[in-house]
């Protein structure tokens, strides 16, 4: 293997992400003249059903976790508790164990605190374990859903945590050690400073499949358990669990009932072997021709369940589809058990996180499903029981999200930067030539043609999460030790899970400037933003206008008319306009900012204003097999918060040479009376056609989801008249529906206006 061993087969982990927030030295209370040093406290919120910013208070304290009592509970305890678990201030707080009764010590007792002080060790109390309550009056808090900048997001819903954190499958298979994702060994978990077994006395089915969720894979399989025991019988096996019992609906093993050994285990377990588990990988992950038989076969028919918004491969938010129309799901008593049934159902394991509060940006359209309660056990989230929702039940401030557990694939370990001011940026540096216990070489990748869809790629195979900036010169950044060329011609679909799987040059590499200037570099971020158009006001308000030639020359020079205006006889004549309003919302998690700074905007003297973005949106009318018959594009005159959702403050405004940009929850309006805000349709025949419009065509600026930004209707024209009807985005309708819609034969009746 050589030296291959620290990035070829790294241990295979599955950790059990942790929403407990530590807290102490990051917010010491001021001690006393002889005060000794307290304990280090923890908090984390608990209970059902809840929130992610809201639940039962627990607090880890001399080593156990404990309560803390309502008796004279204030808001002023709840703005000192919710700034513990990184949230701004409180909104309110419940009594009489609201949201379901702890266990454990009931560690304070008529806590009174003004609220603003650094600790709640700081506030009046009874003493630490001085109590006279029970659970009944355990205390929860209701946080302000606005996080503290820079406090680690913990806006989950997890799982509670016993003694077992870490385990792994260790592969015994010849050859398997070096394939992944590796879907069969022994399951193994961390005990002190290695790795111990489990006895597989009354394993079961059931276990295998939380083991199996654990790892990534949605279902457990059959395995060959002689073929172990004639291995394990030549070990000395290091026992420390026994007698598991999951009921496979569990998330975690820590979930599962189970005992562990005291004292030398290694004589344990009797007749029995150390656990060993096979399990069937998604279609994503799958290997070999039986594999992809099967992935075609599950594909034939289209998935009624989606992920968007996600940076990550297995994350995002839910979205079903229902009577032909996508729409999101309503997070009200969302949780773990729920959330690993559409992780399962994607081809994923069980759920890592359940998420609340449109974490992973708002969805758009109807929001179809609320309360929906799965035990854990259906192979559909359809086969789940759910309300059906109703207009004041839920908005998409409450869209329910999912992360879920993935195989370990070790793509991050054939990539890094270097040279950037931080961890999220610098020269994309890749390893090729890692096969068979070879050594990696590590390489740069060249800058031609890489953009914003190359970047999110890179991103996502770093675990950086969505690209900000593709760059095809990194000259600015320090320079590495690395200085050869690898890889070229990189072409992404922006889904791909790594650069490998893009096109590119392989072995033979071609890049025009070699230099370590001209290398591809990244700079990614946590969050992004996510345009889309607001369809409907485009059916409103199209309409047809005959506009003089004399009163288009700003146009012309803009380049908003079709080519044949060059031979028209100016100023005599006019053009025929299909004008129509654009009202464009930024549905993200970041702003939407140009990518050039103002330095390089450029002035129209035309129209006086500057352009910040040259092409914005691409206008097209189609015919209904798809050829275009007439363009428009749009540079961005202004990118502004026309209006904002309530609660948010209007950031950009072009005026006085302002800032441009569209907020998150804000949308830019072009009214339809504005130049350029048209397809010039002069040269179009009647018929039937498909309007077509597309924000950011260009993939300019990055955004978490493209698949969003183009926008169909259908339309008629009889040569006069013009009718739009059935404007949606372009990823909101069944595959179905869209054929039937791009098949469009036409209205037959006169309603044209």
């Amino acid at each position: 293997m050589g030296g291959c061993g620290t990035w070829a087969w790294p241990e295979l982990l599955v950790l059990l992400g942790s929403a407990w927030l530590w807290v102490g030295s990051a917010q010491p209370t001021p001690p006393g003249p002889t005060q000794a040093p307290g304990p280090q406290l923890r908090f984390r919120l608990a209970g059902y059903p809840r929130k992610h910013n809201e639940g039962r208070v627990e607090v880890f304290y001399n080593d156990e976790w404990g309560t803390i009592c309502d008796d004279d509970f204030t808001l002023g305890n709840a703005h000192v508790l919710c700034r513990h678990l990184g949230f701004v201030a409180a909104t309110g707080w419940a009594h009489s164990a609201k949201y379901g009764k702890g266990v454990g010590r009931i560690w304070l007792d008529n806590v009174n605190c003004a609220g603003s002080e650094r600790s709640i060790g700081d506030c009046k109390h009874r003493g630490w374990g001085n109590s006279d309550c029970s659970h009944e009056e355990d205390a929860g808090v209701v946080c302000k859903d606005e996080r503290i900048p820079g406090f680690k997001d913990s806006n989950v819903i997890e799982t509670e945590q016993s003694h077992v954190e870490e385990v792994r499958l260790r592969p015994v298979v010849s050859g398997g050690r070096r394939q992944l994702p590796v879907t069969e060994g022994i399951v193994e978990v961390r005990y002190k400073d290695g790795w111990a077994q489990i006895c597989d006395q009354g394993w079961d089915s059931h276990n295998s499949r939380v083991i199996c969720g654990m790892m990534g894979f949605p279902a457990e399989k059959k395995v060959n358990r002689n073929f172990y025991k004639l291995f394990t019988e030549r070990q000395q096996p290091n026992y420390r669990l026994h007698s598991v019992s999951c009921m496979g609906t569990e998330v975690h093993l820590s979930m599962c009932s189970f005992e562990f050994y005291q004292g030398n285990s290694s004589a344990a377990c009797g007749a029995g072997m150390p656990a060993v588990v096979s399990c069937v990988p998604g279609p994503l992950f799958a290997t070999g021709n039986a594999h992809k038989k099967k992935q075609r076969q599950q594909q034939q028919g289209q998935a009624r369940i989606r992920l968007k918004g996600g940076a990550r491969v297995g994350e995002g938010r839910v979205e079903v589809l229902k009577s032909s129309e996508w729409g999101t799901i309503c997070d009200d008593r969302w949780n773990l058990q729920s959330a690993s049934v559409v992780c399962r159902e994607l081809g994923f394991g069980s759920a890592k996180e359940a998420l609340t509060g449109a974490r992973m940006g708002q969805g758009t359209g109807p929001i179809h499903l609320n309360e929906v309660q799965c035990r854990g056990t259906e192979k559909s989230l359809w086969n789940c029981p759910f309300r059906n929702i109703t207009q004041e039940d839920c908005k998409h401030t409450e869209d329910a999200a999912v992360r879920c557990n993935i195989p370990y694939m070790g793509y991050e370990n054939l990539i890094r930067l270097s040279g950037g001011r931080s961890r999220f940026e610098g020269r994309v540096e890749v390893a090729v030539g890692a096969g068979d216990g070879d050594q990696p070489r590590w390489g740069l990748v060249c800058g031609e043609g890489w953009g914003t869809l190359e970047a999110m790629v890179a991103c996502r195979q770093l675990g950086l999460g969505f690209a900000n900036h593709g760059l095809q010169e990194t000259w600015y950044w320090d320079a590495s030790n690395v200085t050869e060329m690898v890889m070229s011609g990189v072409k992404c679909t922006g889904h791909e899970m790594s650069l490998s799987h893009c096109q590119h040059h392989g072995a033979s590499v071609s890049c025009r400037n070699t230099g370590t200037r001209f290398a591809a570099g990244v700079i990614c971020s946590e969050t992004a933003s996510d345009l889309l158009l607001h369809a409907p006001l485009v059916q409103e308000t199209a309409y047809i206008e005959d506009r003089p030639l004399h009163m288009l020359y700003c146009a012309a020079e803009e380049n908003c008319l079709a080519s044949s205006a060059r031979l028209a006889n100016w100023p005599y004549g006019h053009r025929r306009l299909l004008r129509f309003s654009s009202q464009i919302h930024n549905r993200g998690r970041a702003d939407f900012r140009p990518k050039a700074g103002r330095h390089s905007w450029v002035w129209h003297e035309c129209h006086r204003h500057y352009h910040s973005m040259d092409i914005f949106t691409h206008y097209d009318i189609l015919t209904p097999n798809g050829t275009k018959v007439a363009e428009g594009h749009k540079a961005s005159f202004c990118l502004e918060d026309t209006e904002c959702e309530e609660d948010v403050a209007k950031r950009y405004e072009c005026a006085n040479f302002g800032e441009q940009g569209i907020t998150v929850g804000c949308w830019d309006l072009y009214r339809h009376d504005i130049d350029c805000q048209w397809i010039d349709i002069t040269d179009v025949k009647p018929g039937n056609y498909i309007l077509q419009v597309v924000i950011n065509p260009n993939f300019e600026v990055a955004e978490s989801d493209f698949t969003n930004n183009a926008m169909k209707c259908n339309c008629k024209y009889d040569g006069h008249r013009i009718w739009v009807h059935s404007c949606h985005i372009g990823d909101a309708l069944s595959e179905e529906a869209n054929k039937r819609f791009e098949q469009y034969p036409g209205q037959l009746n006169n309603q044209i206006s």
